[in-house]
């Protein structure tokens, strides 16, 4: 379970969460939606770490992140897995290599087969020839970089996985090919997620519950269904601008 209470961050005058409530339940994927600059990605890298907050609790399996030393939290980002928004693949390095840094244990990674093995799975896993091990990212369409880095984020087997705009930069068919990976994963792997996105479709179509963010707040967390019904005039706003036909339905 992933559970941020009270979370504040500012960088110089501008604060970008400010007081967020946000709650993760165990075995679901929740949907962080707002619009671009909202600090969708600041609060995804407070989850794992990378980012520091001033104020709040971050809760992860238990663990109070803000407080954890760096062994711990090396240890407890073993088990989660983070696609970046560009991919972030080292272009010196091929698919192989790439993938290869998503396990986590120093063991099975020095053990060669056990890695052959586990990337070969991986790329099965998402859609991808099992040739493309052998090519390098600059080889590669942005859609099929996208998914090597959900490769990588799978391959240490984690807990948790955390998607920070899997579709953007995307055209709406690789999009599609992306949120139905990230819901087939999600089934598959009985992961715990949280997927940032803009796009309002590709959340409605792949999470159990959304999140919208909005002026450093959560301002509604529910299901896709109460989001639909839902008479608040800022989740309104942000619906509409995609929802804004009478195709529009939960």
């Amino acid at each position: 379970m992933i559970e941020l209470r009270d979370v504040h961050k500012r960088f110089g005058k501008q604060v970008v969460l400010n007081g967020v409530d946000f709650e993760v339940r165990e075995g679901e994927t929740v949907a962080l939606m707002g619009p671009s600059g909202t600090g969708k990605s600041v609060l995804l890298k407070t989850i794992i770490g990378l980012i520091k907050p001033d104020q709040g609790t971050i809760i992860v399996d238990g663990k109070d992140v803000v407080h954890l030393k760096r062994a711990q939290l090396a240890e407890l980002r073993s088990q989660i897995g983070y696609v970046f928004q560009n991919g972030a693949l080292f272009d010196s390095m091929n698919v192989f290599e790439n993938v290869r840094l998503g396990i986590t244990d120093e063991d099975k990674y020095r053990d060669l087969d056990y890695c052959r093995d586990r990337i070969a799975e991986c790329i099965r896993l998402v859609n991808l020839p099992a040739d493309t091990i052998d090519k390098y990212p600059a080889q590669l369409s942005g859609g099929m970089r996208k998914r090597v880095g959900i490769a990588r984020a799978i391959a240490g087997t984690p807990k948790y996985l955390l998607y920070d705009e899997p579709t953007s930069g995307l055209d709406p068919v690789n999009a599609d090919i992306i949120d139905g990976l990230v819901e087939r994963l999600d089934n598959e792997l009985g992961v715990t997620s949280v997927m940032v996105t803009h796009d309002v479709r590709g959340a409605f179509r792949v999470a159990d519950r959304l999140a919208l963010l909005s002026e450093g707040k959560i301002v509604m967390q529910g299901t896709p269904q109460e989001f639909h019904d839902s008479p608040n005039a800022k989740v309104r706003e942000f619906l509409e601008r995609d929802f804004d036909n009478p195709s529009f339905a939960a």
